[in-house]
């Protein structure tokens, strides 16, 4: 008498699990995910009801392949623990994600198709135009060494493989840098700009959360 062999396709967790447990941390990207991708967009509506026990929201580009959890929006007579912490920034991390949001924007309204690749020197050149002429390079590469590196740990730059150093600008940027903010982007940066020739008299830090 034959024995049947054991279904080793149901022995792995549950395609729900799955995709939750990779949402809780952090984005889903099609790119680089997709077979959980795909389950979160075919499991959006048990997953919604999943995170929503949790005061969180499912948030699903799917133009742009990307999913995420945030915050919900809370009852301030009953208000919940923040699982999705805010993240204050610093003026140079601000600063280089309102240089990499504005890179986007020009690359899209340039009908560029596929992915935009922004190169390390390339972010060291740009950001050199709103710091003081007497800045210190070698301090100045230093800072902007340090804000990739929180840009990349906050996920919206992915480092890529080659012999130059270089970096893919993920899209979920856009759903963090908001279109407010992205209408105020040019005035934000003429005034760095300012300041930088010494001619500006004042401006916030730019920072967000």
């Amino acid at each position: 008498m034959s024995t049947a062999s054991p279904d080793l396709r149901s022995s792995g967790p549950p395609p729900l699990t799955t995709a939750a447990v990779a949402l809780m941390r952090g984005v889903v990207d099609r790119d680089q995910s997709e077979r959980i991708w795909l389950d979160v967009v075919r499991l959006q509506k048990p997953l919604r009801d999943h995170v929503a026990v949790l005061g969180l929201d499912l948030v699903i580009d799917e133009a742009e392949g990307y999913a995420y959890l945030r915050s919900a929006t809370e009852d301030p007579d009953n208000p919940l623990p923040r699982l999705v912490p805010r993240h204050r920034l610093s003026f140079p991390v601000s600063l280089l994600l309102a240089v990499l949001r504005k890179a986007l924007a020009e690359f899209d309204a340039g009908a560029g198709e596929g992915r935009l690749v922004v190169s390390r020197d390339r972010l060291v050149d740009e950001l050199r135009t709103f710091r003081p002429a007497t800045t210190n390079d070698a301090k100045l590469v230093d800072e902007v060494d340090r804000s990739i590196r929180k840009v990349v740990e906050l996920g919206f730059l992915r480092p890529l493989p080659g012999p130059t150093v270089a970096y893919e600008v993920r899209r979920i940027l856009k759903a963090f840098v908001d279109a407010q903010w992205l209408g105020e982007l040019d005035a934000r940066l003429a005034e760095y700009a300012e300041l930088a020739a010494g001619t500006g008299t004042g401006t916030d830090d730019g920072g967000a959360s």
